[in-house]
């Protein structure tokens, strides 16, 4: 059987594949319309939550702020629900870190009403605090942000390998600096002196914990040093890769069928799940 034959799904209707366009796509006249006026309805919604949490503003709107709250709350729950129309897979979006993050949202608002009691106010407090969770929905406006997800996923294993590295030599330099200080400088402990190595390597420097000896203080001055040394190494690994991600470029194109984006400038078919690219 033909590979379009057999991976070719059902035709969707016209009006899913013009909302997924709208909401979706950002290289139509509708779609930047459509990302424009969410980008905007998302800081505006973040300010009501940051101006909520001051309690003299709270006091004098609070129940502006209030209706606010609802007003923005109701219009994320239509683009969650549109969002999850547009689209042929609407559980792999709800299940994708997008997904997760338009449901966390909305979610807390709701959550408000069936938590009643006197003793649940802190509680309704701390739900909204994860109303800040719309912060990360900007980071879909920005095309860079598919850029360096590739550039930093290309990574991974190059800054697995640096901080497995980083990780073995805090942990032989937390060892010989127990052996050499010892409890009474302070080094109470392996872990103890580990937790001085991170804080030395990393160049914080707190100085609750600092070596007394001799040879406590060498040791102590060559891991700065090579703190010093190594922490151009990850910056490096990841400007090689972005570079790289520039240079093969990456379209604005987004899934119809899981909504993945990302794909490359001549992709035709999603590189997830084959779905055709419109």
């Amino acid at each position: 059987m033909p590979y379009s034959a057999a991976m070719s799904p059902s035709p969707r209707p016209r009006w899913q594949t013009r909302l997924h366009e709208i909401i979706f796509e950002s290289d139509t006249p509708a779609g930047k319309a459509f990302d424009v006026a969410l980008l905007w309805s998302i800081v505006l919604s973040v300010a009501v939550v940051v101006l909520e949490s001051v309690a003299s503003i709270r006091r004098e709107y609070g129940g502006a702020l209030r209706a606010a709250e609802w007003i923005f709350t109701l219009l994320f729950t239509v683009e969650y629900v549109l969002r999850l129309a547009s689209v042929d897979r609407p559980l792999r979006y709800a299940t994708s870190f997008y997904g997760i993050v338009d449901l966390c949202a909305v979610v807390p608002t709701y959550l408000s009403l069936v938590v009643a009691g006197a003793h649940s106010l802190l509680v309704i407090r701390a739900l909204r605090l994860l109303r800040i969770f719309r912060v990360l929905k900007l980071t879909r406006y920005v095309s860079e942000a598919n850029v360096l997800a590739r550039a930093l996923a290309a990574s991974r294993r190059k800054i697995l390998v640096f901080l497995w590295t980083v990780i073995s030599i805090v942990v032989i330099v937390g060892a010989l600096m127990y052996l050499i200080e010892g409890p009474k400088n302070g080094f109470t402990s392996i872990p103890v002196s580990i937790y001085w190595a991170i804080v030395t390597m990393t160049t914080v420097g707190y100085g609750d914990i600092a070596p007394q000896t001799v040879a406590g203080r060498t040791l102590a001055s060559l891991l700065m040093i090579t703190g010093y040394a190594i922490i151009a190494i990850p910056t490096g690994i990841v400007s090689v890769e972005l570079a790289d991600a520039q240079r093969r470029g990456v379209g604005g194109q987004c899934c119809p069928g899981c909504s993945y984006e990302g794909h490359d400038l001549d992709a035709r078919f999603c590189k997830r799940c084959g779905t055709a690219l419109g």
